[in-house]
C-alpha cells in the first residue's frame, strides 16, 4: 500500500516538475534498419546550441513519466540545429519501447545536454571501439577529428544483414565485424592485432556495454598500450 502511495505521490511531482525542466524537439523521419532492432531518427533541436560541441555530447531524453536515457547525437548540423540517433532497440526497455513508437512529427522531451568527455587527440590516430550500441557515438566522434583520416575503428554487429547495410551506405573509415564471441570483446581484439598500431601514437576510444567496455580496457592494458591513451564510455551493465 505504502508502495502504491508514493508512486502516486511520484508522478503528481512528476506532473508539475518535468514542463518546467524540458526542453522539446522535433521528428523529422525515422528509419528502421532490417531487422527492425536498429532505429536511426532524425530530429530538430532548436534551442540546442550545436556550434560548441567539441567533445562528443549525449542527450537525456525523456523516454517515459520521470524516465530518462542518454543517447549520443550524431551527424549534427550547428546551422540547421538537427541531428541523427542510432538507438540499439534489441534489447527490451523503456528507451528501445520509445524509439520503436516515434514517428514523423512526433514532439520528443529531453532534460539537458551534456558531454560524454570524448575528445579526439588532436594529433594522434584515433580509434573507436565498441558494439552496436555504440554507433552514434562513434560518428559522432569521427565528425570531430581532423582529417578523418586520423580516425579507424571497429563496431561489433550481431545481425550480418546489419553489417551489409552498414557497409553499403555510411561513408565510414568504422569497421562492422561480427559478434562472435559473449561480448564482442575477443573479436575486437583479434581485429586490433590485425592493424599493427604504434602505442606511442594511438588513442583509444572505447564504447558499448560495461563488460565489452571494462574487457577492451584490460585487454589493451596486457597488450601494451598506455592507459593513459584509453578513453571509455560504458553505456550499461
Amino acid at each position: 500500500m505504502e508502495t502504491t502511495f508514493l508512486q502516486h505521490i511520484k508522478k503528481r511531482a512528476g506532473k508539475l516538475i518535468e514542463p518546467a525542466l524540458l526542453k522539446s524537439g522535433r521528428v523529422l523521419e525515422v528509419r528502421s534498419w532490417e531487422p527492425s532492432t536498429m532505429i536511426e531518427i532524425d530530429l530538430h533541436l532548436p534551442t540546442a546550441d550545436m556550434r560548441h560541441w567539441a567533445d562528443v555530447p549525449y542527450i537525456k531524453f525523456r523516454v517515459d513519466g520521470l524516465t530518462f536515457r542518454d543517447y549520443t547525437p550524431s551527424g549534427w548540423d550547428a546551422d540547421t540545429h538537427t541531428c541523427t540517433l542510432y538507438v540499439d532497440a534489441a534489447h527490451k526497455g523503456p528507451g528501445s519501447n520509445w524509439a520503436r513508437r516515434l514517428q514523423k512529427n512526433d514532439i520528443v522531451q529531453y532534460l539537458k545536454i551534456d558531454t560524454t568527455h570524448h575528445m579526439p587527440d588532436p594529433t594522434n590516430l584515433v580509434v573507436g571501439l565498441g558494439d552496436q550500441s555504440s554507433l552514434g557515438h562513434f560518428f559522432g566522434l569521427q565528425q570531430l577529428v581532423y582529417p578523418v583520416t586520423r580516425f579507424t575503428g571497429a563496431v561489433t554487429l550481431t545481425d550480418s544483414n546489419h553489417r551489409s547495410l552498414f557497409a553499403e551506405y555510411f561513408r565510414s573509415p568504422l569497421q562492422p565485424i561480427a559478434d562472435t564471441d559473449s561480448t564482442g570483446h575477443e573479436r575486437l581484439m583479434h581485429w586490433v592485432g590485425e592493424q599493427g598500431f604504434c602505442a606511442d601514437h594511438t588513442y583509444f576510444y572505447l564504447a558499448g556495454n560495461n563488460s565489452l567496455v571494462s574487457g577492451l580496457q584490460r585487454s589493451l592494458r596486457q597488450q601494451g598500450f598506455n592507459s593513459g591513451h584509453i578513453k571509455v564510455k560504458g553505456f550499461w551493465s
